[in-house]
C-alpha cells in the first residue's frame, strides 16, 4: 500500500473530484463513503490501481447531492485517502475516506471517462500535512462547554471518557464533519483560517441554534 502524502510535493497536481453537497472531509478525519453510481465506481477503482487519492468538493449549487454533469464546484474541496475499502452486494462499495489537505481548484480537466477531474494547488494548505496544527490557539474549555450545551439542548449522550482522550484538533474537526449543519455551514468549516477559526465558527452555529430554539420554546408557551 502507498504511504499517506507528507507534504504537498507529495500530492499530484491533477485528482478525480467526487462531487457531493453537505460533505466534509478534514485533515486526519475519516469519512465513511457508499458508492452506487456506476462514475464513482469507475472513480474508485481507478483510484485503487494509483495512488488511493480522490477530491470530495461541493457543487456550487446544492439542491442535488450528487449532481450529474459538468456543474460549478466550489473553489476549496479536500484530498481524501482510500484507507479501507470493501466491495459490497448490488454492485456497491463502502470506502472510508481519510483527510489528507486542503485544495484550491485551479482547472477542470477535459473529461475523458465517466467521471471528472481537476488539477489543484495545495501550497495554501501546507499546514493540513501537520497533524495539531494550531490546537494552542483553541479555548477548549470553550468547545467542551459548547459541545455540553449542545447535548443538553438536543437530549443526547456523549463519551466523555473518549472526549477527554482525544486531541483538540481531532475533536474540532471531527465535531465539525458530523455536525447537523448545511451545505454552506458546512462549506464555512472547511474554509476557516486556522483550526481556531473552525472552532469558534462551530460555536457560533451551535450558540445561534440553540438561542433560535429557547426562543421558538418560549413562544410556544
Amino acid at each position: 500500500m502507498l504511504k499517506r502524502p507528507k507534504s504537498p510535493a507529495d500530492l499530484p497536481t491533477s485528482i478525480p473530484v467526487f462531487p457531493l453537497a453537505g460533505a466534509l472531509l478534514l485533515p486526519f478525519a475519516r469519512r465513511p463513503l457508499n458508492i452506487f453510481e456506476p462514475r464513482y465506481l469507475d472513480m474508485v477503482d481507478d483510484a485503487l490501481k494509483n495512488d488511493r487519492l480522490i477530491g470530495l468538493i461541493q457543487p456550487q449549487d446544492t439542491t442535488e447531492e450528487s449532481p450529474e454533469g459538468p456543474v460549478p464546484l466550489q473553489q476549496i474541496g479536500t484530498v481524501g485517502r482510500i484507507v479501507h475499502f470493501e466491495e459490497q452486494e448490488d454492485q456497491r462499495y463502502f470506502v472510508v475516506l481519510e483527510g489528507i489537505c486542503r485544495f484550491t481548484l485551479t482547472k477542470e480537466l477535459p473529461v475523458m471517462g465517466p467521471f471528472r477531474r481537476v488539477m489543484i494547488a495545495v501550497d495554501a494548505f501546507a499546514v493540513d500535512f501537520e497533524h495539531g496544527y494550531g490546537e494552542d490557539g483553541v479555548d477548549r474549555q470553550r468547545f467542551l462547554k459548547m459541545m455540553r450545551d449542545y447535548a443538553e439542548f438536543g437530549n443526547f449522550d456523549l463519551n466523555w471518557d473518549e472526549i477527554e482522550k482525544t486531541g483538540t484538533a481531532d475533536l474540532v474537526n471531527f465535531c465539525c464533519m458530523v455536525s447537523p449543519y448545511g451545505a454552506a455551514e458546512k462549506q464555512a468549516l472547511l474554509e476557516a483560517q486556522s483550526l481556531e477559526a473552525r472552532a469558534e465558527t462551530l460555536i457560533a452555529m451551535a450558540e445561534f441554534e440553540m438561542a433560535k430554539g429557547s426562543r421558538q420554546g418560549s413562544s410556544l408557551n
